[in-house]
């Protein structure tokens, strides 16, 4: 049991995590926080790229290495490679996340491993994947998701489109390493038989992408009509007048019903919610609007509600905003003179209880 009560689900699942950066150090802590026991191998040095994006004073308990069983190879030596090998022989996954085929010019490719432990779950996380023509290639989060054709979706009024968080393309692709090697788990224990998951943040994306490919495909997101996820007066990013931003999202009629209601706009007619040819003037109403008020105003009015909204956060205020606080969706750590917040182990898994 987790200390929130939960079950840990991989409680007694094994993991060798090779030192990486981002994705494949995420997927690490994701299974440790569901209770898997992972031993992180890190290197006499680390890597460039970690020492620059760790930054300084960051607390230990907020690092992804937290939790996990840290031990420091040498993996250019026989001796660090055959210590490597003896902790994959009893482990149930491994993770790696260097560029395709160094691992194998290390001794420590899926051959070497899987000739020491058959049943291993050999899991691979790259931004391209360990095939085709961009396999060699350098690439980061921003590029995967250009690729995917999902970052031209966040393009709006000819404008180019926003960086968005990491969390789109790294976090994405580690999310799905974790479903890879869990469901990869599976087989071995049933089958006895390993395998490579090869996990391409490209294609996990895309695979994510779903939603709007269908979307697309329909043509509402995309195309040459107005779309409801861009262009409608119910579902996008408003100005207050404190400087603060509001969401709204009321996509189905009841919602934007009493959404009118709440705005008191009762001469809008909530059954043209989906006329095309109305969405500018109505847009530009509640523009004006809710531009005349603060934040605040529109938490205390519509939020809680079933309009669909929710303010704009920074990390500290949405590690403090009380419905994560009861659900205990962020945990505050000391940095200093301040608090600084690292989201918990989700999801969350409690025992059947029959009736």
């Amino acid at each position: 049991m987790s200390e929130r009560g939960n079950l840990l689900p991989l409680r007694g699942v094994k993991v060798v995590e090779f030192e990486g950066i981002g994705p494949g150090p995420l997927c690490g802590a994701m299974l440790a926080g569901l209770g898997a026991d992972v031993t992180l191998v890190t290197r006499p040095v680390a890597p460039d790229a970690r020492r620059i994006l760790r930054g300084q004073g960051v607390p230990a308990e907020m690092e992804l290495e937290h939790g996990k069983t840290v031990v420091q190879l040498n993996l250019k030596s026989a001796e660090g490679v055959a210590a490597a090998l003896d902790l994959v022989a009893g482990a149930d996954a491994l993770i790696e996340g260097l560029r395709p085929g160094a691992m194998e010019r290390l001794g420590l490719g899926p051959a070497e491993c899987h000739a020491r432990n058959p049943r291993l779950v050999y899991g691979r996380m790259t931004g391209w994947g360990q095939t085709g023509p961009l396999a060699q290639s350098a690439g980061h989060d921003l590029n995967y998701i250009a690729l995917t054709g999902l970052l031209s979706m966040a393009a709006r009024d000819g404008a180019l489109p926003m960086v968005p968080p990491t969390v789109v393309g790294d976090a994405t692709g580690a999310l799905g390493l974790a479903f890879g090697i869990t469901s990869a788990i599976l087989h071995a224990r049933s089958s006895g038989q390993g395998c490579v998951v090869d996990a391409a943040i490209t294609d996990i994306v895309a695979m994510l992408g779903s939603l709007v490919q269908v979307s697309r495909a329909a043509g509402t997101l995309g195309g040459p009509q107005p779309s409801p996820f861009h262009d409608s007066p119910f579902y996008d990013v408003y100005a207050c007048s404190d400087g603060r931003a509001i969401t709204l999202g009321a996509l189905e009629p009841q919602f934007y019903r009493e959404l009118l209601e709440r705005l008191e706009l009762t001469d809008i007619d909530p059954a043209a919610q989906y006329d095309r040819a109305q969405w500018p003037a109505v847009k530009a109403r509640i523009t004006e609007l809710i531009a005349s008020r603060p934040s605040t105003h529109w938490e205390s009015l519509l939020g809680g509600t079933d309009v669909c909204f929710a303010r704009v956060l920074t990390l500290d205020e949405a590690a403090r905003h009380p419905h994560n606080q009861a659900r205990g969706t962020y945990r505050l750590y000391r940095q200093g003179d301040r608090e600084v917040a690292r989201s918990t182990p989700a999801p969350r898994f409690s025992p059947a209880k029959p009736a």
